[in-house]
Order: C-alpha cells, then structure tokens, then sequence
C-alpha cells in the first residue's frame, strides 16, 4: 500500500514511458533502483571479503562482519534487527564464537533491565497516566506562547526519559496541534501561512515534501493525497521542541534509550573489574546536562522562530497572544484534563509501582550509604531485578479495586470474575519493540567478539596517535564525529560500532575509558537535522508537513549546544560524579597489558 501510494502521486504528476522503449543503459538503472537492496546485500559480503587478502586472523574475521553488519546498519538495507542477528550465523561458521556463546549475550543484562523498562512504561501509556501528567504540568507551568513551549518541552522531555522518545513524541504531538488549533481558532495564531498542496509546489519542493512524507507516514497514518501545507514558524518551534526534547530526555536515565544500555552493556563487560555503571551515579551525571540542554535548546527555538531577545521583531509580535491568548490556551489544557476525570485506581497503582522502582534504581547501592542489595552480600544484584520484579507485580495487582467488595459490608453485588491486571501479555506483545532487544544483543555480541579475537584492541591500536592531543581536543573530536554519524543512521547501531573502538582507543592512549565512552553515548542520542535521525524528527515532520531544509536548518543550533555542553561538563560536572574519570586505574593497567599481548 506503501509503495504503490508514492507510485500513483508520481503517475499524476509525469507520464511513464512504455518500458520496451527503454535503452540496456536505463533498464539497467531502474533495475539498481528499485533492487539496490538485495545488490547491495549481496554485493557488500563480496567486497568485503577482500579483508582476507591481507590477514585472515580471527581479529580480521571479526572485522568482517563489523564491517558487513555496520554498512547494513548505516543503509538499513536490511532491518535493523534482521542485521542484528547476523552474528549468530557468521561468527560460529567463521570460528569467532560458538553458537552458545554467542546466543548468550543477547539476553544479558541490560537487555532485561531494557525489557523491564519499556513493560513499565508500557503500563504508564495503557492506563493513560503520562497523558494526565502532561496536562498536569502544562496548566501549572503557564500558557503564554513562550511559557507553553517550555511546558510542553519539559512535558516531553521528562516522559522520554522512562518511556522510549519515539512514544513520548508521538504522544506530545496531538496535544501540541490541539493546542495550536484552538489558539488559531480564536484568532491567536497562525498554524499553516499557505494552503498549497503538492502539485502547486517548484520540482525541487516538491521532490523535499514527497521525501518528508515518505519518511514520517512510517511512523504515523497519513496519505499522500493530504493536501501539504507550509507550516508556520510557530508550528515549527513547538514540533522541533517537542522532538528535541524527546532526544535529549532520552539521555538522562539508563533506560531512557537504548544507547544508554548499550554503553552500560559493552562497559561492564569489557572492563568487569571496573565499578558498574548504576543508575543513580548515571542520572547525577546526565540529568543536570539534559536540563541546561533543553533550556538552551528553548531559547534558541524561541530566538530562531518567534523573536526571543528581539522583541520589536515580526516574530515576536506574532507570538505575543496577551492574556487573552493565555487564558484560550489554559482552557484547552484544563479541558483535556477534566475530560480524563478523576484519577483511576490504575492510574493510582501504576504511580505508585512507577515510584517504587525509581526508589530500588536508587537504594540498590548508591555508593554513599548501605543499599538493599548489601542484604545479599553472596549475590552481585543488578538493576535488571528489580526492573524485572516491578514487571511481575505489574501482572499481579489488580486493575481496580472492585476486590475489596468482598471484606466491606453491604457492598452490593460481588464481582463474579476477577479483575484485569495492571497490563496484559496481550498489549506487550503488540507494543514491545522486539527488534530492539535484538538491536541490543547483536552490539552485544559484536563487542563480545571484538574483544575475544582482538579485533577491538587492533582498531584501538591504530588510533594511538590521538595520544599526542591534549584529552580535551581528543574528547571533541570523538563527540563531533558520533553527532555527525548518527545524523544518518540508528542511534543504537552507532554506540554498538563505535563504543567497542573507544574502550580499547582509551586502554591504549592511556584515558580512563569513561571520559570517552560517556560523552560518545549521549551523543549518540543527538540527532537533530534529519528525520531519518530519528523516529521523533520523523513523526513531527510529517504531523507538521516540515520541510527538510527547515529541519536541517534549525538543527544546527540544538546540535552546537549540545555538542558544547558535553564538552565543557564532562571535565567539569562529570569529575564531581565520577572522581576517577580523570585517572588511569589501576585495572585500566591490568587491561593495557593484556592488549599489548594481542
């Protein structure tokens, strides 16, 4: 349906020669074109194969499929969790790995504190409780324009950092149009500047709105018959600050993004006599960056499209809605609100759950104090059980409260079937992102190979000679070329590549391996310029009808601050959570010896 959509919008806008007409040289062409994937997929292997001319060492082996599996993540040639599973054919027929072993590391543990997450935010959004949280938050921040932009960041922004971004944009987006519908409808403001469609648009617009569309109709239920307006500045600046403060808020806990698990997966698994990396120690750290980062963020969305700092601008008059405006504004939202009714006795268990297993991230084993995990002094406890625990009580507690009938007297009539749990396997199955964990255990398998046949320590190796930079100019070049790369591609299959290199990269140019592996996770969540970035930039570009161009454009500011911020907080905030970080420990030593042996 996909496809023959793009196919009818093209045959109404030129007509198709009669395909005997066409020369060898333009058969040849559209054949490339539409099958470039299963030619590349069988072509990429071939090439690469050439490796084995200069060494067919298991630390080249392993290279290989780096290499195949890393050009199948960049282009998406096949899907993402299809490539994820590639190792478990080519590394035991290519005796990296044997099949157990390989299998294994696909279930490790922040795969299941992933799982564990997203179960629980899945029951946040079954039960609407992020939708009430939202408005919540909203009508106490303030309605004016500038006020309600930095609610709805905030809003979205704090929901993406326990449920994945691509969900917490895809909920903020009809709260933002219905807010920007009912502020035009009293006149207050503009959502589209014209009402041209397609084929009223230049070849070359024309051509970005039909790429725009191409990718965002993936995400959410549009046709390409809409009629395609250009959207306002306002419109823009409150989507882009929507799906940027989905990206940023996904860094500020470990189960935010898969980037984060990735990183804590391939970190303690190299380095095992290192400290772990938990979760309140990684929200000290994250949580204060991603706050000056959305605020920073703000104000430059505020600046670039309604005129912050410039008040006597055209922008900045179209953006003031004066009290009027405000109270249209804060009636919509408390609307929306009393429409959701009293808080449910779901709503009320999911809270509390929600709460409770922030308390056992936290109490584990903060450092300072004893934590509940120190009741087990024989057992090393990590925060996949207590992720896990919370998605069993989720199974068990009842939905309503309609049980308690049974210890009341004169209740009425008694249930006679029991209540629903909490969440149903049902609605997990249909919402969990399978591929995901998928994703998660092939970056986990090809760190686990890098690792065994040395690969990883010879492409450390050939980055020595950033050793004659200072840490600081070798911390900035390591964050820009991961913002660049994960422009173009997944952000969790560019922390699976390139994490692995910057652990045996540190071991080798004597750097904690935090002080690169750290920033290079977050960043990987940066995407700001393209909505094949990521899923969020998608959504709000087709919702909006947001040209490339503006998006690119501007995403050049939100990607220079973040970029900035990690920078100048790591060797600053970051010392203060993580003292060692400016050191080469001692098991740091223990590791250098092992890859000289290599």
């Amino acid at each position: 349906m996909f496809e023959r959509s793009v196919f009818d919008l093209q045959m109404s806008e030129t007509t198709v020669p009669d395909d005997t007409q066409l020369g060898c040289c333009k058969r040849a062409l559209q054949f490339v074109n539409v099958y470039w994937r299963t030619i590349f997929v069988l072509l990429v292997p071939t090439v690469a194969s050439m490796l084995f001319l200069v060494e067919s060492s298991p630390a080249f082996r392993c290279l290989y499929v780096v290499i195949v599996m890393g050009l199948f993540w960049v282009t998406e040639a096949l899907p993402l969790p299809i490539t994820s599973m590639l190792p478990i054919v080519l590394f035991p027929l290519m005796g990296i790995l044997s099949t157990g072993e390989t299998c294994k590391v696909y279930m490790e543990e922040p795969v299941m504190m992933f799982i564990g997450g997203i179960v629980l935010a899945l029951a946040i959004e079954h039960c609407n409780l992020h939708k009430r949280v939202a408005l919540k938050v909203i009508s106490l921040i303030g309605c004016s324009q500038r006020k309600l932009h930095f609610g709805l960041m905030i809003v979205a922004m704090f929901l993406s950092m326990w449920i994945s971004n691509t969900a917490a944009v895809a909920m903020m987006c009809p709260i933002v149009q219905a807010v920007l519908q009912e502020l035009e409808s009293q006149g207050l403001c503009q959502m589209y500047e014209s009402d041209e469609s397609i084929k009223g648009k230049t070849s070359e617009n024309k051509d970005e709105y039909v790429q725009t569309i191409l990718i965002s109709s993936i995400f959410i239920n549009r046709t390409f018959f809409d009629r395609h307006k250009k959207p306002s500045q306002t419109t823009i600046c409150y989507l882009l600050g929507t799906a940027y403060a989905s990206s940023i808020g996904g860094c500020g806990t470990l189960i935010g993004t898969g980037t984060n698990l990735t990183f804590k997966g391939v970190y303690e698994n190299r380095f095992p006599e290192a400290n772990g990396i938990n979760f309140p120690d990684f929200m000290f750290f994250s949580v204060p960056l991603m706050l000056l980062d959305v605020v920073l963020v703000w104000a430059f969305l505020q600046w670039h499209f309604m005129g912050l700092f410039s008040i006597h601008s055209e922008a900045a008059k179209q953006s003031a809605i004066g009290r009027e405006g405000e109270a249209v504004a804060k009636r919509v939202i408390e609307t929306r609100y009393q429409e959701m009714g009293p808080m449910k006795s779901d709503e009320i268990s999911v809270a509390l759950l929600f709460i409770l297993s922030i308390m056992l991230f936290f109490t584990r084993s903060p450092g300072f104090i004893s934590g509940w995990s120190d009741i087990f002094p024989d057992v090393k406890i990590k925060d996949a059980t207590p992720a896990i625990m919370i998605v069993i009580v989720l199974f068990i507690v009842p939905s309503d409260w309609r049980w308690l009938a049974y210890f009341k007297t004169n209740s009425g009539p008694l249930p006679t079937e029991p209540s629903p749990a909490l969440i149903t396997w049902k609605y997990v199955n249909q919402k969990l992102h399978w591929g995901l964990i998928f994703l998660l255990g092939g970056g986990f398998a090809l760190a686990e190979a890098g690792q065994v046949t040395g690969m990883s320590a010879l492409l450390g190796e050939s980055l020595s000679g950033l050793q004659s930079l200072p840490p600081l100019a070798t911390l900035f070049v390591v964050c820009l070329v991961t913002t660049m790369i994960t422009e173009f591609t997944s952000n969790v299959a560019v922390s699976n590549i390139i994490l692995p290199v910057l652990a045996e990269m540190a071991i080798v140019i004597k750097i904690h391996p935090l002080y690169l592996m750290l920033p290079a996770t977050m960043c990987c969540s940066y995407a700001f310029h393209m909505p094949v970035g990521t899923p969020g930039n998608a959504i709000v570009a087709g919702a909006g009808h947001i040209r490339i161009k503006d998006m690119a454009l501007a995403g050049i500011g939100p990607a220079l601050i973040t970029l900035l911020v990690m920078w100048v907080g790591l060797p600053t905030w970051g010392v203060v959570v993580y003292p060692e970080i400016n050191t080469f420990p001692d098991w740091a030593i223990h590791e250098m010896a092992n890859v000289s042996l290599h």
